[in-house]
């Protein structure tokens, strides 16, 4: 069994080893995983020649800042084809970035709860921190003078922790799939004053200021106390196209799990850990993500286990990166890279993936403590998908499907 993908990983011996074994007798099929390593060698060797090295005599430390230089060029270049520059203000780069992403063709329905469920919610438990923040005394005032999308969503930063989890409770109990509807996904740039005392918080914890609300449909900029960023360009264009495909995600989730009695139940454990396992199969559990991502580049009618709420279209899924390519070619340096990473022995790995690159530059990150966090579940998507592409290992998986067997679990990093 491959070394490198165990070492890329951190997987833990012996299950790794047992489970891609367990895989092979599932599938019939042999050294997929060291076809995988040594495609992953082939592209880290192409990669560090595209940056000026020998891929023989330069050490970890050296290919780290030789690709955070790259992000920092591509970083540059790309606010500059916005009019904008990397000294610019966040409040004049992030109105372009959104401006960019809107007027990019690409799949925005998604299935989601009812803004006017969503209201009835909230009378039932009005958000009082909220209301006694913009200086409300009526729930009904602030639902007429206020974006309800971006009230809802900025539920997470008012309300507190003892708030959301009896609404959690409360959204377990009311909510049905006819509360459902199909809308376009909204991007909300949060009013700077009204909020940024109350995302301070999430913004230093994340140390990036974009998040997304899976349930409404909507991708959220919040604002932050920073005037400026370095790298925000690069570092947020990819994830606000990344929440649009997250979002889509989790609503073909929400359909393939909407005949179920317990629906709502579900949903709420699904948006509390970010969940969606489909299956567990030789020990590892497959996220939906993965499922969705394999029926959506088949290009064929869905399994007749989605049918008839899962259509071919909430299956259309294309890599985040792809869309940035269109917006500057450059970046195609980044192509088939986002599961490429080079590890030494008893050392973590220096990865290529433009998320983990880009966010370590933005955050000011050292070689010491660089990120690859991305990589790696790319890299574990990437195992399971090719796996799944064995007749054996799909019908078992469809077959866990239809019987709804697996309860949401958390995707194994």
């Amino acid at each position: 069994m491959s070394k490198l993908l165990r070492d890329l990983l951190s997987a833990q011996e012996p299950l790794f080893t047992q489970s891609l074994r367990e895989l092979e007798i599932i599938t019939g099929k042999k050294n997929l995983d060291n076809a995988l390593a040594a495609e992953i060698l082939e592209k880290t060797a192409g990669a560090i020649r595209s940056l000026g090295l020998d891929p023989l005599d330069t050490n970890d430390k050296e290919l780290f800042h030789a690709l955070e230089h790259r992000v920092r060029e591509h970083n540059q270049n790309l606010a500059r084809s916005l009019g904008s520059s990397d000294e610019a203000p966040v409040r004049d780069i992030i109105p372009k970035l959104v401006e960019v992403v809107n007027t990019t063709k690409m799949m925005r329905k998604c299935w989601v709860l009812k803004k006017s469920v969503a209201k009835d919610l909230l009378r039932e438990m009005p958000p009082k921190k909220m209301m006694k923040h913009l200086g409300y005394r009526s729930i009904e005032s602030m639902f007429k003078n206020e974006n309800f999308a971006e009230l809802y969503s900025a539920l997470r930063f008012s309300e507190g922790g003892e708030w959301l989890n009896e609404y959690n409770e409360l959204f377990k109990k009311k909510v049905q799939p006819s509360d459902f509807e199909n809308r376009d996904i909204e991007i909300i740039i949060m009013d700077h004053d009204k909020w940024v005392d109350l995302t301070e918080a999430f913004v230093q914890k994340k140390k990036h200021n974009i998040t997304h609300t899976k349930e409404l449909g909507t991708i959220v900029v919040v604002p932050m106390k920073q005037t400026h960023m370095r790298g925000l360009a690069l570092k947020s264009l990819p994830l606000l196209y990344h929440y649009i495909n997250e979002i889509r995600l989790y609503s073909a989730f929400f359909k393939l799990k909407s005949t179920l009695p317990n629906f709502g139940e579900v949903i709420s454990e699904t948006l509390i850990a970010d969940t969606g396992t489909g299956a567990t199969i030789a020990n590892f559990h497959i996220h939906w993500r993965v499922i969705q991502r394999y029926f959506g580049k088949l290009g064929d009618e869905p399994p007749e286990v989605f049918q008839p709420h899962v259509q071919p279209e909430d299956l259309h899924w294309r890599r985040a990166a792809e869309y940035l390519y269109e917006v500057s070619p450059e970046l195609k340096f980044w192509q088939d890279l986002e599961y490429v990473g080079r590890v030494d022995k008893d050392s973590h790995p220096v990865a290529f993936n433009l998320f983990d690159v880009s966010f370590a530059y933005s955050n000011h990150e050292k070689f010491e403590t660089r990120y690859f966090y991305h990589m790696r579940e790319a890299l574990w998507n990437e195992i399971f998908m090719r796996y799944m592409g064995e007749p054996v290992l799909k019908k078992q998986i469809l077959e866990q499907l239809d019987n709804d067997m697996i309860k949401p679990e958390e995707l194994r990093k």
